[in-house]
């Protein structure tokens, strides 16, 4: 970064790097590169707050490593060349159809990687791409990061995007199990300066009790923290929610359906019987269990080293039991249901897990995707429905996904991969074609999925900052892409994305009966309307008639996309809203399922391993404040420091196992020899290696200076959590010895 000099120019936009969505404001030179990067502070949400990461946008943005023209691979050599636009796109138009048509359609398969979430092209564009590849098999990050809290919250509410989120501002006490947004900035509760919000419930005299194996940044800063063995965080819920109905604790607000099947499910899980799973004493978890129903308003929130073990499902529907046992959801200061602007999909019929199932192991599918954790398999195992095209959308599943030494080796027998990425990395060097997009400030940017689990509504529109010269946007790149892998060649002077958004403009209108409006819509690109429709139409739109008013948008007769481009800071659309569960469920019942089907199935299974013997060492991951999963490791100013891939013991084990340095650490799937970090701070009988490093094989020159190690060559890809499929990456079974 350099300083601001004269004839420099101030932009506005969110940043996209996590679920945060920061308002930055950024200082672009008169050639168009960010020179510097600085909170917003007239953003209503963020108010300034600015994390490491977001300072180093810039960065990031003109990587000198990144690709800027698409890549050709010659198989016979490895070696790769640029490729003109259309001659990447006609390669991929001869070859998917044809391994399509001698296949069938189950040969090709889509994985989409975590950055999708935080993009326009994502939310809008990757849905096309999917229905023109019309295979089943679809994979995902959420397999690896939050598909049991969306299965959970389908099945109780009966719309996987119904999620509660913890009211931070307003809550009284708050119960968070394996989060640590003091470096995440947040998960699945979208909520800038999670640290500021933190102390603010404290200082309001609120009480904060964190549950972790590991004494994290958020755990220094709670009232209380616990140790607690990985992967029985549901055991702990279990002897709350056993608590709440033998002492008469029920506050239960909402209406419910399946009380007494809660009640059944919990008998047999004491706190005195969990205690010994758990290692939280019996005394503990009934005091917890009296502090959330006495508490003026309360929440219980947990988030992904909850969600990749073992029951993850079962922990996040007993989060939400607990919430609505003692009155705290939809309830002001407990768990609540955001309203974000924008129209979302609508569902009509209840949420289902399972409507089909996988070819090798038949893994159930969960929001019409496979887990990632029987990639590999599907790839390798030779059969009607082999997967033998694959095509990522940034992703790396290489590192990200469990045993990534095995789906590494996978994608080698690949017959044709194509990737959408800005790196030559270690999934995409398995690709044949690898597809750019264009740099973050030619992107617009409009947070469709994180707002939807917004601790507070707000909604914020970013354009694109600088000209994309002549090159593709990423949303015409994928909707180029969805063209290739059907065989078909765009119209002559025929945008393909304007025939797409015109497709969904038209067809959704016609739907709404509201046809006739469409020249009402304002933007300088179909993208823009398409985004000016879906807040017309959405819950403060000015289509609506039954629009939630605000005084921001009440002198445009409602949201609309000129609302936002009028207020490039972002608008305040105020705090959550207690009592929007009728509005919200979509389950037959028209209530709340305590107690789905699927899930009390799985109880069985949970207290079937109640008496197993814990193993001596057991392995977990953790975030780090400069790190998102694997993609920004090549960014000199956010590696190094406490950025740095090494193993945390705590010092009692180091000793009595004789480690100092190095170790060598074997687990059921793999081996590794990593640094050793003795530290109080995580509990005896845990070890923790950080998620997304292993660049041993990168060409990108940062990254693979700190390569690091790949914990997921220690994870195991036969072990998924049963109702959801998700990979299984916190309490990993390992052995250590001295390297």
């Amino acid at each position: 970064m350099t300083r601001v000099t004269v004839g420099q120019r101030t932009a506005l936009r969110t940043c996209p790097l996590c679920e945060a969505v920061c308002g930055l404001e950024l200082t672009l030179d008169d050639e168009d590169h960010i020179v510097r990067v600085r909170g917003d502070r007239q953003d209503p949400f963020s108010a300034g707050f600015l994390c490491p990461k977001g300072a180093s946008l810039g960065h990031l943005d003109e990587d000198p490593d990144r690709i800027t023209e698409p890549m050709i691979r010659d198989r016979a050599t490895d070696a790769w060349r640029t490729a003109s636009w259309q001659e990447a796109f006609d390669l991929i138009a001869e070859r998917i159809p044809a391994l399509v048509a001698e296949y069938g359609r189950g040969s090709a398969a889509l994985y989409l990687g975590n950055p999708n979430a935080h993009t326009v092209a994502g939310a809008l564009y990757v849905p096309v791409l999917a229905r023109a590849l019309s295979t089943r098999n679809i994979y995902s990050a959420s397999t690896a990061d939050q598909m049991p809290k969306q299965v959970a919250s389908g099945l109780m509410f009966g719309d996987p995007l119904t999620v509660p989120v913890p009211d931070l501002d307003r809550t009284d006490y708050l119960l968070m199990l394996g989060a640590n947004p003091l470096e995440s900035n947040g998960s699945l509760c979208t909520a800038p300066d999670f640290p500021g919000r933190l102390k603010a419930l404290r200082r309001r005299g609120g009480r904060m009790v964190v549950v972790d194996p590991r004494r994290t940044r958020t755990a220094k800063l709670a009232d209380e923290h616990l140790f607690i063995r990985p992967g029985s965080d549901a055991y702990l819920l279990f002897g709350i929610v056993h608590t709440l109905f033998a002492r008469d604790l029920l506050d239960v607000r909402v209406a419910v359906e399946g009380l007494d099947e809660v009640r059944a499910a919990a008998q047999d899980f004491t706190p005195e019987v969990v205690a010994g799973r758990t290692g939280v004493p019996a005394e503990t978890i009934v005091r917890l269990a009296a502090e959330l129903a006495a508490a003026p308003s309360a929440a219980v929130y947990a988030r992904i080293g909850t969600c990749t073990t073992e029951f993850g499902t079962l922990t996040q529907w007993l989060v939400e039991v607990i919430n609505a046992l003692t009155g705290n959801l939809d309830r002001a200061g407990g768990a609540m249901f955001s309203t974000a602007a924008a129209l979302g999909i609508v569902r009509t019929r209840p949420f289902r897990i399972a409507r089909w199932t996988s070819r090798v192991r038949e893994l159930p599918e969960a929001m019409g995707e496979f887990p990632i954790a029987t990639l590999a398999e599907e790839i390798t195992a030779p059969g009607e429905g082999q997967v033998r095209a694959l095509i990522t959308v940034a992703g790396n599943p290489a590192l990200s996904a469990p045993s990534g030494t095995r789906l590494d080796a996978a994608l080698a027998e690949l017959e044709f991969m194509v990737s959408v990425d800005r790196y030559l990395n270690e999934t995409t060097r398995h690709a044949d074609v690898i597809l750019p997009p264009p740099r973050i400030a030619q992107s617009p940017h409009y947070d469709f999925a994180l707002l939807q689990f917004a601790v507070r509504d707000y909604a914020r529109y970013s354009p694109a900052l600088v000209p994309l010269d002549g090159r593709p946007s990423e949303a015409e790149v994928i909707a180029r892409l969805a063209l290739a892998v059907s065989g078909q060649q765009p119209e002559p002077d025929r945008d393909p994305l304007t025939t797409v958004d015109e497709l969904v403009i038209a067809g959704t209108l016609h739907k709404a009966g509201l046809l006739e409006r469409r020249a009402e819509l304002v933007g300088d690109n179909s993208t823009e309307q398409r985004i000016d429709m879906m807040l017309r139409l959405g819950p403060y739109g000015q289509w609506r008639p039954d629009a939630v008013r605000t005084p921001v948008t009440e002198p445009y007769g409602g949201m609309n996309l000129q609302v936002l481009l009028d207020n490039p800071h972002g608008v305040d659309l105020g705090p959550l809203r207690p009592g929007r569960l009728p509005e919200v469920l979509r389950t037959a019942s028209g209530r709340v399922e305590l107690a789905p089907p699927e899930l009390i199935a799985d109880v069985v299974r949970l207290r079937a391993r109640l008496a197993d013997v814990a193993p001596e060492l057991l392995l977990i991951g953790r975030r780090q404040l400069r790190s998102n999963n694997s993609w920004m490791h090549n960014i000199a100013p956010l590696v190094g420091g406490s950025n740095t891939c090494t193993l945390h013991i705590n010092p009692h084990d180091a000793t009595r196992l004789g480690l100092t340095d190095r170790a060598v650490v074997k687990s059921a799937a793999g081996m590794l020899t990593v640094p050793v970090e003795p530290t109080e701070e995580i509990m005896p009988g845990v070890v923790s290696l950080p998620h997304g490093w292993g660049h041993t094989d990168s060409e990108q020159a940062v990254a693979s200076a700190h390569a690091g190690v790949n914990a997921n060559a220690l994870t195991d890809d036969s072990l998924v959590d049963a109702p959801s499929g998700n990979a299984v990456f916190n309490g990993v079974p390992v052995t250590l010895t001295p390297a």
